[in-house]
């Protein structure tokens, strides 16, 4: 892969990671359309790590306070606000880990076909857009609940699916529990956190045992790409749904979905 097209996937990735509109149906597109070859593992690793630089940057402030708030915890043997924001980040973690770990092999062989990719795209954007119609949305991130958390945790474990979009699942599912849409993003945003850091972990050790030789500066554009364009949806991300609401993403679902069913057509005959 040259630095061209490192950028572009790059840029696909690091666009799509935390908007509701699902990266791994759009990263189909470079390899149907254009032939591109696999990224690769080496790859994966740097824009993973871009986006997950980005997002912590983005939420430095509340990751500052979760770790106050803990070692807080630790010292005066109180829970606070802030350490059980990052309890709850874990609990909200685990059902994702779970059913990855069970289902990782029966997901990677049977629904990563297109036809699956574009009903995924289709039904969860329109539950994306029924969750934001029908939301209450009165509730603010310090008043959730174990409850809650659990089930939007429960909710990111179906984003194992290819085309669900984690960040949209988590989100319709805290809209659905009626939290408003900037609490709602911002939990799905913190959620990412743990389950990117940890893909870029075993990314990491599966390189450091395979013989793949590294090319540089592909990956440093990588990198740098996906850091600056994940790191710019997220702040247009959260104006534009404070003014517009998700409608603008379920439209452009519903639009992506159909394309990908449009594409399909030909095999069906």
């Amino acid at each position: 892969m040259d630095w061209i097209q490192a950028s572009i996937i790059a840029l696909i990735q690091g666009v799509t990671e935390f908007l509701p509109i699902s990266s791994s149906a759009h990263l189909l597109f470079p390899s149907l359309l254009l032939d591109w070859p696999d990224q690769g593992l080496t790859f994966d690793v740097a824009v993973h790590l871009g986006s997950l630089f980005a997002v912590v940057i983005y939420l430095r402030q509340d990751l500052a306070a979760m770790v106050t708030g803990l070692w807080q915890w630790q010292r005066e043997k109180q829970l606070n606000t802030h350490a059980t924001l990052a309890l709850m980040l874990i609990v909200a973690t685990l059902p994702a880990v779970f059913f990855g770990l069970v289902f990782k092999g029966w997901i990677e062989v049977n629904a990563r076909a297109l036809w699956v990719v574009a009903i995924t795209t289709l039904v969860f954007g329109l539950l994306l857009g029924w969750a934001d119609w029908r939301s209450r949305r009165d509730r603010e991130l310090n008043t959730m609940s174990w409850r809650h958390t659990l089930m939007i945790g429960l909710a990111q474990a179906l984003a194992l699916l290819p085309g669900t979009s984690r960040s949209g699942i988590t989100m319709t599912a805290a809209l659905m529990l009626g939290y408003t849409r900037e609490a709602a993003a911002r939990f799905s945003f913190l959620m990412s956190i743990p389950i990117i850091l940890a893909a870029s972990l075993l990314m990491t050790l599966d390189l450091a045992t395979s013989a793949t030789a590294i090319v540089w500066m592909p990956m440093v554009v990588a990198f740098l790409v996906s850091f600056a364009s994940a790191w710019l949806c997220i702040v247009l991300f959260m104006q534009v749904i404070s003014r517009m609401g998700m409608w603008p993403f379920v439209v452009y679902r519903i639009v992506l979905g159909v394309g990908l069913c449009w594409l399909i057509l030909p095999s069906l005959g």
